[in-house]
This record gives structure tokens, C-alpha cells and sequence, in this order.
């Protein structure tokens, strides 16, 4: 199987990240889209967090009043975007095992 390269969009840690799970697994085409929106999902929540390093977590409204940045909400929503999908994809979980014979009873 020809190994396949990440999305051009994403950043170049998220694409290697991308890469190696695409290359360790045998992905079925939805599981490399899902990988592909989970890579996206880690790069808006990223991008959001430097934000509100930079800016805060609040700004002071028209009113005078403390808002929440909506960077807040994009990085809680990307994160658990994130977290939703890479459970989607299943990958680190053994398949269940067959139940044995019980014990027998004397």
C-alpha cells in the first residue's frame, strides 16, 4: 500500500502525527477521513489556545464587563471534537477476547 501524505492545512507536527497513525494502521477511507477531521479538530484547539495565551481568557464588553473569549469555546469544543473522534477510530483498544469455558463443577 502506497503511504499516504497528510492535508497540506495542517501543521507540520499534527501532519507527522497524521502520518504515523495513517502508516501504523490499516485505515479504511472513513477512518482517514475521521483521522483527518481529529488532526484538524487538534489544530483549532491549538490555535485557540495560543490565543488565549496571548489575549486572556476574558475582554472587557461595551459595559464594562468581563466576557469570556470565544476562543474559550473553540478550544473546548475542538478538544472534545478531538477526544471524540480518536475514540471513533478505536485505536488503541484490543478487541475483546472470546469468553472461555467456565470452570467445571464437581
Amino acid at each position: 500500500m502506497e503511504k499516504q501524505k497528510a492535508p497540506g492545512y495542517l501543521e507540520p507536527l499534527t501532519a507527522k502525527w497524521w502520518e504515523e497513525v495513517n502508516s501504523e494502521y490499516e485505515l479504511e477511507p472513513h477512518h482517514v477521513r475521521l483521522l483527518t477531521l481529529a488532526a484538524s479538530a487538534w489544530d483549532r484547539c491549538e490555535q485557540a489556545r495560543q490565543l488565549l495565551l496571548e489575549k486572556g481568557l476574558t475582554y472587557t464588553d461595551r459595559f464594562d464587563q468581563p466576557k469570556k473569549r470565544p476562543e474559550v469555546s473553540i478550544e473546548q469544543d475542538s478538544r472534545i471534537a478531538f477526544a471524540r473522534l480518536i475514540r471513533e477510530l478505536n485505536l488503541d483498544i484490543e478487541p475483546p477476547k472470546a469468553p472461555g469455558r467456565p470452570p467445571a463443577l464437581y
